[in-house]
């Protein structure tokens, strides 16, 4: 039970931090927009400061909808049971690192310890894929085995 506690914690940090990335890039977006708009009609054809609000807009939102899509994956981790082999939602320890299978975000911290929290299809989750707890795998050279999985 401990462990599901752990990971419930894990899932909300990650989503706390999604959420602050999501309301901060909306708030990027309207003042895009605000300046856009205070900018007013195009100059001439090739008003290229005006191509720049432009862009700058576009990719704002194409990183809004990433960030929205990864909160609906971490939306969908199953806390109700402790996984049994390593893959998407699951926490694995050995003896190198402590990692959860999720979105990439790097380093997030939970109960007073850090979990790399790592996409599905980095390196190190594709070597993982489909293990369990003992199980001895291959990366980077390194022989390391499964201490943890939930």
């Amino acid at each position: 039970m401990e462990d599901l506690k752990l990971k419930h914690e894990l899932v909300n940090a990650c989503l706390k931090l999604k959420q602050e990335s999501e309301l901060n890039l909306m708030q990027a977006i309207q003042e895009a927009e605000l300046s856009a708009n205070e900018y007013g009609q195009p100059k001439d054809r090739y008003d290229s400061y005006r191509e720049q609000l432009s862009a700058r807009r576009e990719m704002l939102t194409r990183q809004l909808q990433k960030v929205q899509e990864e909160l609906g994956l971490l939306d969908r981790i199953d806390l109700s049971r402790p996984c049994e082999v390593a893959g998407f939602g699951a926490v694995v320890i050995t003896p190198v690192q402590k990692v959860f299978i999720a979105v990439g975000m790097g380093k997030v911290a939970a109960a007073d310890t850090e979990y790399y929290v790592i996409s599905p299809v980095v390196p190190f989750a594709q070597a993982i894929k489909g293990l369990r707890r003992g199980d001895t795998f291959a990366f980077n050279g390194k022989k390391l085995n499964i201490i943890e999985l939930y």
